[in-house]
């Protein structure tokens, strides 16, 4: 016995209408991460330890600036998709409107200053 509709089945969505959406959002941010922080530490682990001089130069070119940048946004954009689900099972009433609201400003704040602090240094 199926409580979904034909036509809800189809189209992939649940009661919520945004359960698949976040699914595939979660999957891709995951998968991107699996090569960006790789990639992020091994740039980031070169230059380690280094001169102030030598880092600014270093994050002046193109690739390790690049990098960095992509990894910190994705890595924002994942963590804001996970604290969501955390906050959405476990908070109830205003309380989970207030933190979800308050933790995706937080995030894309964090990943505001990451970036603007890598284009500076790279500029």
């Amino acid at each position: 016995m199926a409580f979904l509709t034909d036509r809800k089945r189809a189209m992939g969505l649940g009661s919520a209408k945004t359960g698949t959406e976040h699914h595939w959002q979660m999957m891709v941010t995951s998968v991107a991460l699996l090569v960006l922080i790789p990639l992020f530490v091994f740039t980031f682990g070169w230059i380690l330890g280094s001169s102030y001089d030598e880092v600014i130069a270093y994050y002046q070119r193109p690739f390790p600036a690049v990098v960095a940048i992509l990894t910190m946004l994705v890595g924002w954009f994942h963590f804001r998709l996970g604290v969501q689900t955390l906050i959405e099972d476990y908070v109830h009433g205003l309380a989970r409107k207030v933190l979800i609201i308050a933790m995706i400003c937080v995030s894309y704040a964090a990943a505001a200053f990451a970036i603007f602090a890598i284009v500076r240094i790279a500029l």
